[in-house]
């Protein structure tokens, strides 16, 4: 049985953010496939506008290819943040029958009934060491991340993606800042490193 990993980044995280995700992830499982995708340039973080834009590039049928040349059995699509809108969509696309699917909302747009597609659903936020640090998008129906140094909200909804992060991550510049020195959050892929 292999496993295929499809990880969508949010809004602003650009090839360089993805690359540092995707370096971080497969160091850490070598037993998985991963595939990241950045967000769309020019989209803003609108769920509409996130799916229109990575249909332009690199588009649906792009990473649907990838999936079916992968000859993995067991698919987790994962998005982040606004990055979750495209997870969302692709996940309606994804052959249900021919796929164990695992759709991973980290921190973002929640999936509609219809586009769970014979899916398992996970939607995860984070929290800090106060009862108020919470991430962007946090719930209480959520499963949780525990991170020891966050604290804001944008530092938190970032712990999502990245256990580096800290509260060095503002709002206006989180673009550059929330893949600095990046270890990929895996908390919710199961099995252990090999």
């Amino acid at each position: 049985m292999s496993t295929l990993v499809i990880f969508f980044g949010g809004y602003q995280a650009d090839k360089t953010a993805m690359a540092l995700w995707l370096a971080s992830a497969r160091t850490q499982r070598g037993d998985v496939q991963f595939e990241a995708f950045p967000y769309p340039q020019g989209v803003n973080w609108e769920d509409v506008h996130a799916v229109e834009g990575f249909k332009k590039k690199p588009g649906f049928d792009a990473v649907i290819d990838i999936i079916n040349k992968s000859g993995a059995d067991t698919l987790f699509i994962v998005g982040h943040s606004s990055g979750c809108a495209i997870a969302n969509a692709l996940n309606a696309l994804v052959d249900g029958d021919k796929f164990q699917v695992t759709l991973i909302d980290l921190d973002g747009f929640a999936p509609q009934p219809d586009q769970k597609n014979k899916s398992t659903v996970q939607a995860w936020s984070a929290e800090g060491p106060g009862p108020k640090d919470r991430s962007l998008r946090w719930s209480p129906h959520h499963k949780m991340f525990h991170s020891t140094q966050a604290t804001t909200r944008i530092a938190l909804h970032f712990f999502c993606v990245n256990k580096a992060a800290t509260d060095d991550i503002k709002s206006d510049d989180y673009g550059k800042t929330g893949y600095v020195g990046c270890i990929a959050n895996l908390d919710w892929l199961p099995g252990k490193k090999p």
